[in-house]
């Protein structure tokens, strides 16, 4: 009776562990999909001559570029797998944030269509190695294709 009861608390403890890592990775891609859109939002915001990326996440917090400052991101996240707001920024040529990553290295339990770092290993890649790089732009008017046409615009 005492084996029985100690496998079926290792079978608990199992499912225990993985059902947090899923919950930690999916709090994981929420917090850092925000910082993806406060990044689009502060290079959408960016006047002429100014750079399209800050150089620190606090920027995203208040961006004073303009006549009104503008808030990209309403806080600071932590990382929900260390805890802290110690995410890794990868900077581009300019030294400017291009993208974030956490800094955790434990294995994902989830796919995602994300980039990945160079050195990531594709086949089993940890939760540090998706990138959150800043939102594509949404295609504009003149950007789509003008031979398609609105079925509810055409005569009858």
């Amino acid at each position: 009776m005492l084996a029985v009861m100690a496998a079926g608390m290792a079978a608990l403890g199992t499912r225990w562990a993985v059902a947090a890592q899923r919950e930690r990775e999916a709090e994981l891609l929420f917090r850092a999909t925000q910082f993806s859109r406060a990044l689009a939002s502060w290079r959408d915001a960016t006047p002429a001559g100014q750079p399209a990326a800050p150089m620190q996440l606090e920027e995203l917090l208040q961006d004073t570029r303009g006549p009104v400052p503008r808030h990209h991101l309403r806080r600071l996240f932590t990382d929900p797998f260390t805890g802290q707001a110690d995410w890794e920024l990868l900077r581009g040529e300019d030294g400017r944030i291009s993208a974030l990553a956490s800094r955790s290295r434990q294995p994902a339990l989830r796919r995602l269509h994300k980039p990945l770092r160079a050195e990531a290993d594709p086949a089993r890649p940890a939760v540090g190695d998706w990138l959150f790089q800043a939102e594509a732009r949404a295609p504009t008017a003149a950007s789509t294709d003008s031979s398609r046409s609105d079925p509810r615009s055409s005569p009858r």
